[in-house]
């Protein structure tokens, strides 16, 4: 496994002039070579002169948030992650990598859930190289691989959760978000350690059903919705009538026997859990009556 080594090239402008020198004066013994016609020295400086042009290739510009991995017949020599003009040999390959941070949204897939409901789901991944030995050698290109890894983890992912918790705690695709963001990136990281990557940020940017099952499982929500709602609704209107009696009680403002406060429980009970206007009644005779 080849790990990353940073290494520093020699000033390129300290190059250039040194090349440029050499250059000037092979050409000028050339000349002189020539007038004297000895046809070994042409040779000699004419070579020369060819190989000082040649290193003029060593020449390399390093942007910022950019490297230069370096190899030199297929071995490995290191990277030059600092920026600037640089001059190194100039039979190396020399292949440039972006250090720069980048994101892609993954397209809209659909998978099943854990429940096997069809749902279509994509994610934003935001990442960047960290070690360029890894991202050059170790994989075969990069940049896809961290869009198929991404979109095998995302798959994965939606296949582990449901998309609805349907039981109190339960951790679910969409009511879940701070959790399922988190997975992601330790899912996708894991993925894409060996490809020199960091992941600094993956998240859900689309969730719903497919669209098939899209009407059934909206009516499915309002029907829990409602359910949910109901359950407040009888639990405050219990605590209510609770106190409603146990006030009258003790202020003593009127005694009731064990029928009459069933029958003032359940006309609270009616008012306050209907999801209508109630209609009152008065009662022009006696108490029972």
């Amino acid at each position: 496994m080849l790990r990353e080594r940073v290494i520093k090239g020699y000033s390129g402008w300290l190059m250039l002039g040194v090349i440029g020198a050499a250059i000037i004066g092979s050409i000028a013994m050339l000349v002189r070579a020539i007038r004297a016609e000895d046809a070994a020295t042409i040779l000699l400086w004419t070579v020369a002169i060819v190989v000082a042009a040649g290193c003029l290739h060593g020449l390399a510009v390093v942007n910022p948030n950019q490297a230069k991995v370096v190899q030199l017949f297929g071995v490995y020599k290191g990277s030059i992650k600092e920026q600037g003009f640089f001059w190194v040999n100039p039979l190396t390959l020399r292949r440039r990598v972006s250090l720069r941070v980048r994101n892609f949204e993954t397209t809209k897939l659909k998978v099943n859930d854990r429940d096997g409901n069809p749902i279509e789901i994509a994610a934003v991944v935001v990442w960047r190289v960290i070690e360029t030995a890894e991202a050059i050698f170790h994989v075969d290109d990069y940049e896809q691989f961290v869009h198929v890894q991404s979109e095998a983890a995302v798959r994965n992912l939606a296949t582990s959760y449901s998309y609805d918790a349907h039981e109190e705690g339960r951790i679910s695709l969409r009511s879940s978000a701070t959790e399922i963001n988190h997975r992601l990136r330790e899912e996708i990281q894991e993925r894409l350690s060996r490809a020199g990557v960091e992941v600094i940020e993956a998240r859900i940017s689309h969730l719903a059903y497919a669209p098939e099952i899209a009407s059934a499982m909206l009516r499915r929500q309002q029907a829990s919705a409602i359910i949910a709602a109901r359950q407040k609704i009888v639990e405050g209107a219990v605590s209510m009538v609770e106190m409603a009696l146990d006030q009258l009680n003790s202020k003593q403002i009127v005694k009731l026997d064990e029928e009459r406060k069933a029958s003032m429980v359940s006309n609270l009970l009616v008012v306050l859990c209907s999801d209508r206007d109630a209609q009152p009644v008065v009662n022009t005779g006696t108490l029972y009556q």
